[in-house]
């Protein structure tokens, strides 16, 4: 996956990650059998994990999902088919308000929120009965690489490896991205068109929570965050939440088997702003190929297909298993 180039029928980061999210066909007609249990959370609130089965003795590998996504996003079947087609068990915890249902409590969920992932990972350890291999992706991946940081040396009793896809690790520099040009006009108001309602049906549980009609007002991710995502969350603003939340500062206390897989090209994240190898540690591995986009890496023909991804991520995983 580090020398992975994208079809030539797909070039540029825009498209490589907008057809494999719209458009490219699903990697398989059997989609997931999920079983889904409810968990209470320690403050009173529930998240929602879906669960695969996999044959006895194999690994379990855990996916944390990206922003306003779930189990049923693309990339999410794909790691279900390869996962299956390993015989590993597979299952996909939802950060709170992620699983089809509005959470209780009056939080939820964010790009650092190791806390929480340290939580799930803890109770997928005594569920599974073995470390896990865990993968995240985009916001998932930037919050799972804050857990490992934090965790330090007896992260490798919950987690043999991990893996973060498409991770925005300098939350700034994605950030100042994902308000520019093109990438305003179509992601930021993707992303808003799903988390303003949300955050309007928390305050509606909430009266009160935070400034409704600033919120209503916000054009970009910074403004929403500085309205909801920061202070509901123990930051003082978007900037501080950038700050103390991104993962690329701290790659160095890692201590476990760890890779970071961005392509150079992803538009929310600046090929500019990914971790240089004196900044990773010894523990960590960086792949950083020129095509992919975000959350994309195509393969194959017209019209493509998603396996490039998670075959790459689970092969890399599988050697520490």
């Amino acid at each position: 996956m580090n020398g992975y180039r994208a079809p030539g029928w797909l070039p540029g980061g825009n498209l490589q990650t907008i057809w494999p999210a719209l458009v490219s066909p699903p990697p398989t007609r059997v989609l997931p059998a999920y079983t889904r249990e409810r968990w209470d959370t320690p403050d009173g609130d529930f998240v929602d994990v879906d669960f695969q089965a996999g044959q006895p003795g194999q690994p379990a590998l855990v996916l944390f999902h990206g922003l306003e996504s779930s189990s049923t996003s693309h990339y999410a079947l794909a790691f279900a088919h390869a996962a299956r087609e390993r015989g590993w068990a597979f299952t996909v915890p939802h950060f709170r308000g992620c699983s089809g249902e509005l959470n209780r409590g009056p939080r939820a969920y964010h790009s650092g929120d190791f806390e929480e992932v340290g939580w799930m990972l803890q109770r997928l350890r005594q569920h599974h009965g073995q470390p896990l291999l865990v993968a995240g992706v985009s916001l998932g991946g930037n919050a799972l690489l804050r857990w490992a940081e934090e965790a330090g040396d007896s992260a490798s009793a919950t987690a043999r490896a991990v893996a973060a896809v498409s991770a925005p690790v300098d939350l700034e520099a994605a950030g100042r991205a994902i308000e520019r040009g093109f990438n305003r006009l179509v992601y930021t108001r993707m992303f808003l068109r799903s988390m303003k309602p949300k955050a309007l049906a928390k305050w509606d549980q909430h009266p009160g929570l935070f400034d409704r009609e600033r919120l209503k007002a916000a054009r970009t991710l910074y403004e929403f965050d500085d309205v909801f995502t920061a202070p509901l969350h123990g930051f003082t603003g978007t900037q501080d939440y950038w700050n103390r939340a991104s993962a690329r500062p701290q790659l160095a206390r890692v201590r476990l088997p760890t890779l970071v897989l961005n392509a150079r090209n992803d538009p929310f994240v600046p090929g500019d702003a990914l971790p240089a190898v004196q900044d990773a540690g010894p523990w960590v591995t960086l792949w950083q190929p020129e095509d992919g986009g975000h959350v994309g890496f195509p393969g194959g023909r017209f019209p493509g297909h998603l396996m490039s991804l998670p075959s790459a991520v689970l092969g890399w995983l599988a050697q520490h298993r």
